[in-house]
């Protein structure tokens, strides 16, 4: 990894480190991060000559050698500084919520408007919306484009920022030519490289998060974090972890819930963890308990199923989403929790 004496380097002295690495058979990715870019180098760095002729140049402050196979995410990595922004909010200061409906119904589109000023109301800072579902039946609702208007509308709306899931490149086409701030990659998604690729190619240049929830069937935490390495290593550091619960499901819950994997990821990685309770538990009235735990366990941030009218809803609503006043109440508990615990 290296780093240079100013701020980010100049094109020509990029095409002189891009040079060298090519002819040791590597090459440079750029990462922008918030106080200075740094260039990481893909392929077996491991060459003395190789190292000894970038720190030749007189613009390179350093190159550091990182032993890990998340030269990235690792918390030893100099990406360790870097402060994540979802539409202009830094996460790591007051805790970050996201809320939403699982799916916006476009037959009716002010349940989602009305939605979204509510969950303004009750203290979220982002709003989610389902534009597109993966359906384990194929004859279910699978979500509609057109959802994708009425997602920025409410943007426009609000003024929150919007996440939405894609699945595929035609939806992340879509997604960023609309202006969503935070991309989603679900659980069923999260081991597909080449998604994860796409995505990490398509936001390089772009002040696009991404929200990467950890896979049902992930076992071992290094598997989730060499995930999100697959999407920074693309160039874009903006990333949040999001545990949203495995299978198999513990009895009585929807999933099992896995909030208890915050503090190990901060052990490994700098990246911000926000944790889904409305998926790991699957019923409302579970919900606001794993929240807390989730902030006592250590995490940036929560990102909960809400709906003004839940028994309207038409995709997991019913069942876990909570209403304004249950949200309200939970992102106030949930913040004086945080404060208690991380006192300003």
């Amino acid at each position: 990894m290296i780093l240079p004496k100013a701020s980010r380097l100049t094109p020509d002295q990029v095409a002189q480190i891009i040079e060298i690495a090519a002819a040791f058979g590597c090459r440079i990715q750029t990462i922008v991060g918030t106080e200075r870019s740094i260039y990481a180098i893909v392929g077996d760095e491991r060459d003395d000559l190789l190292i000894n002729r970038l720190e030749g140049l007189d613009f390179v402050e350093r190159v550091d050698r990182i032993q890990s196979p998340h030269k990235l995410m690792d918390r030893r990595s100099d990406l360790a500084s870097h402060r994540v922004q979802v539409g202009g909010v830094t996460l790591g200061e007051e805790l970050f919520v996201i809320a939403g409906a699982c799916t916006i119904d476009p037959k009716n589109p002010q349940l989602f408007l009305e939605t979204a000023h509510a969950v303004k109301e009750a203290g979220a800072q982002a709003l989610r919306g389902g534009v597109w579902k993966p359906r384990t039946n194929p004859y279910t609702f699978q979500g509609e484009s057109k959802s994708l208007e009425i997602l920025m509308e409410a943007h426009r709306q609000t003024g929150l920022p919007v996440d939405a899931e894609v699945m595929d490149e035609e939806q992340l086409r879509l997604a960023l030519d609309a202006g969503v701030h935070t991309l989603q990659v679900g659980a069923r998604n999260a081991l597909n490289y080449s998604l994860l690729r796409a995505i990490g190619r398509a936001v390089a240049d772009r002040p696009v998060a991404v929200l990467l929830k950890r896979g049902l069937h992930m076992g071992p935490i290094a598997e989730f974090i060499s995930a999100a390495e697959y999407i920074v290593s693309q160039g874009n550091p903006n990333i949040l972890l999001c545990p949203r619960g495995t299978a198999p499901a513990l009895d009585g819950y929807r999933n099992h819930p896995d909030e208890s994997i915050t503090p190990l990821l901060k052990e490994k990685t700098w990246a911000p963890v926000v944790v889904d309770p409305s998926h790991s538990v699957g019923k409302a009235a579970f919900v606001p308990a794993c929240a807390l735990a989730a902030v006592a366990y250590g995490a940036d941030g929560l990102c909960i199923e809400a709906h003004v009218e839940p028994g309207r809803g038409i995709g997991d609503d019913p069942k876990q989403a909570l209403t304004p006043a249950a949200l309200k109440e939970t992102i106030t508990r949930a913040r004086a929790l945080r404060r208690l615990l991380r006192p300003v």
